[in-house]
């Protein structure tokens, strides 16, 4: 794993923590259509979609905010329109498409509010959510390790967020999961280090198609806590 310097474990706080205004909220990582459909229904089957969410879209997400912050930090973004559309091209479903795009403009009005930078203005009209994480961990001084941790992190916390809200537990067994996980995080963060400088189309991309299913079911649930 790579080391993160005393100067960048603030920023890596900062980008990581769930009460930065950026929308994280919203979405439960495709939870609540799990515990809705029976998938997920006790705290073995909660840890079990955490980890293989991690290990699919989270492992997409991390390396694509590597290579955002990879890119951003030498100053160069002109691949930034090829990274969003091979991101794109790895999340079928238009409403996790459209999750990500939400988030990454709340997250890019937020970074533009909390630590402006330059670059903001390049990523287009709605950028996907790691490619804004990518950048935005380069102008706060993080590495491409730093960066796809940070968004590993967010996805992974706002997810066993959300099982508060839609499933009987107790919050203390959730964070174990989360301890547990920490270092299956830290070892994705450097398969998508590893990754970052490579060309887009060779970035992570592991699917979850029961994820982008269920997504265009919940989208059109009359009753529904998150946005997926």
């Amino acid at each position: 794993m790579a080391s993160i310097g005393a100067g960048q474990q603030a920023a890596l706080l900062l980008l990581a923590d769930g009460r930065l205004p950026a929308g994280g909220y919203a979405p439960s990582g495709g939870l609540e259509p799990a515990v809705t459909a029976g998938r997920v229904s006790d705290m073995a089957g909660l840890e079990a979609f955490l980890v293989g969410r991690a290990e699919t879209a989270g492992l997409v997400a991390a390396g694509f905010a590597a290579a955002a912050c990879v890119r951003a930090a030498r100053g160069d973004l002109s691949q930034i329109p090829e990274l969003e559309a091979e991101l794109d091209a790895r999340i079928p479903s238009p409403e996790l498409r459209k999750v990500s795009r939400d988030l990454g403009r709340q997250l890019r009005r937020a970074m533009t509010g909390i630590y402006p930078h330059e670059h903001y203005a390049e990523l287009g009209r709605a950028p996907h959510q790691p490619v804004v994480m990518g950048v935005a961990a380069a102008a706060l001084g993080l590495d491409a390790h730093g960066a796809a941790l940070a968004i590993l992190h967010e996805n992974n916390s706002g997810a066993a967020a959300a099982a508060a809200k839609v499933m009987r537990v107790d919050p203390f067994h959730v964070h174990a999961i989360l301890a547990r996980m920490t270092a299956q995080l830290d070892r994705l963060a450097g398969v998508a280090a590893a990754a970052a400088d490579g060309a887009p189309c060779d970035l992570p991309c592991h699917g979850a198609p029961l994820a982008d299913i269920a997504a265009e079911h919940h989208r059109r649930s009359d009753v529904r806590l998150f946005a997926s």
